[in-house]
């Protein structure tokens, strides 16, 4: 029982020693009342801790073809010579750069009427990893630092936000949530992140460890402050240095047979990885590919890149699966923006952020279907359109996260983690 709520029973007692019923209760609600917010938050984080959740986000950077993917117009001008397939879903198509993929449609909801005003690369990307849009006088924290901070777990001694891959330009951070939460970047899966093997043996570390505090220990004031800033920097650093669970970036753990399913690219690798970070207690790993901007050449171009994702992206959802993760995993694959209808004298592609596609998978997500449409060529959304804030809301929810919750900004402003928007209801199962 808390001190807040021991009081309220305290003074449910009359003046004669006696309980009075009606005033226990009265006292009783009063004292559960008392335990604030703050209180009922920690306990709603507990739960989510305990449900497991986790996010491994796609993130297709420079700007994925709708066309060519998820959206595709064959026998239209716009549609170029990109073709459609069926899929395991009767009455859904997708461009025929994705046979692995049309065979596991039923896990995916194809959204087809993103829509957002944001044509330029670096502001469109911050928009589509915050659901802001850049300001100078706040720092909004990325997807990953908000799903770290309110899904985290403090067991899991690996950074609880991994970011796979060499491109990620504009994609923010831990932002007003603080450093703390900023991403640990693997620039390349299958190779263990760099300074995390130790030079010396364990216990001489452990000792250089110990003389770093005593060294510390006698600072005072506001550089006591820093200092234990610091300090547990060092102490998050050497529980990962030291961790078993550091085995999850070794690919060479896994068999032949599984890392040949996933298929020999760096993407490939970052699914893999993905994969395991996930079952080792990461909550959000972010995985690269690029680059998609095909103002030129884009048939060849957005083949060579479908065929990089095509092959993991279905492996990975089919492999979640399996291992009884993709009903606790939300898988979301997306870039900044989509590109023209119209074909440029280039052969390729431009900017074009009023009607692209995004996708959904895993927890909370109802697959087999598409949500949303775009006209015949591709140039407008005519059914459906879905903002980045509703999809931000709709991983949020998928996830068991409050996306009205709010953080302090440096300035003391409640930010919101998303303003505006609604819930795509008809993507959660």
């Amino acid at each position: 029982m808390s001190l807040q709520l021991a009081h309220h029973v305290h003074a449910a007692v009359n003046r004669w020693g006696v309980i009075g019923r009606r005033h226990f209760l009265r006292n009783l609600a009063a004292g559960a009342a008392s335990l604030g917010l703050v209180d009922r938050l920690a306990l709603q984080a507990d739960e989510l801790r305990r449900q497991g959740k986790a996010c491994i986000l796609l993130w297709m950077q420079g700007g994925p073809s709708q066309f060519e993917t998820w959206d595709p117009k064959p026998g239209h001008g716009n549609g170029g010579e990109t073709k459609a397939i069926d899929t395991s879903v009767p009455g859904i198509q997708v461009a025929e750069n994705l046979p692995r993929l049309a065979a596991v449609a039923h896990e995916l909801a194809i959204i087809r009427s993103m829509s957002t005003r944001e044509g330029n690369h670096q502001r469109a990307s911050f928009l589509m990893h915050t659901a802001h849009v850049p300001v100078a006088s706040v720092q909004y924290p990325a997807m990953g630092s908000v799903v770290w901070k309110e899904l985290g777990s403090p067991d899991c001694q690996l950074p609880s936000f991994v970011r796979v891959g060499r491109r990620f330009p504009n994609s923010s951070d831990g932002g007003l949530l603080g450093t703390d939460y900023n991403a640990f970047l693997v620039p390349q899966a299958g190779r263990l992140p760099e300074n995390v093997q130790l030079t010396t043996d364990q216990a001489r570390f452990q000792r250089r460890l110990a003389l770093i505090d005593r060294l510390e220990a006698a600072t005072t004031g506001a550089e006591a402050e820093l200092v234990a800033s610091h300090r547990g920097l060092y102490r998050k650093a050497s529980q990962m240095v030291l961790s078993p669970q550091m085995k999850a970036f070794d690919l060479g753990q896994e068999p032949d047979a599984v890392r040949q399913r996933y298929g020999e690219s760096e993407f490939a690798a970052g699914c893999l990885l993905a994969r395991r970070l996930v079952e080792a207690g990461v909550v959000f790993v972010e995985v690269g590919l690029g680059n998609w901007d095909t103002h030129d050449n884009n048939f060849e171009r957005s083949r060579d890149l479908t065929a990089q994702l095509d092959q993991p992206f279905a492996c990975l959802l089919q492999d979640l699966r399996e291992r009884g993760l993709l009903d606790r995993t939300l898988v979301v694959w997306m870039g900044e923006f989509g590109r023209t209808p119209r074909i440029n004298p280039r052969a390729g592609r431009d900017h074009y952020p009023r009607a692209f596609s995004a996708v959904l998978a895993g927890s909370g997500i109802r697959g087999g279907q598409v949500i949303g449409r775009t006209s015949a060529g591709g140039e407008d959304v005519v059914d459906r359109p879905v903002s980045a804030q509703d999809l931000f809301r709709t991983v949020y929810a998928a996830l068991g996260i409050d996306a009205d919750k709010e953080n302090m900004s440096s300035i003391g402003r409640p930010i919101k983690i998303v303003e505006g928007g609604a819930v795509v209801q008809e993507a959660l199962a």
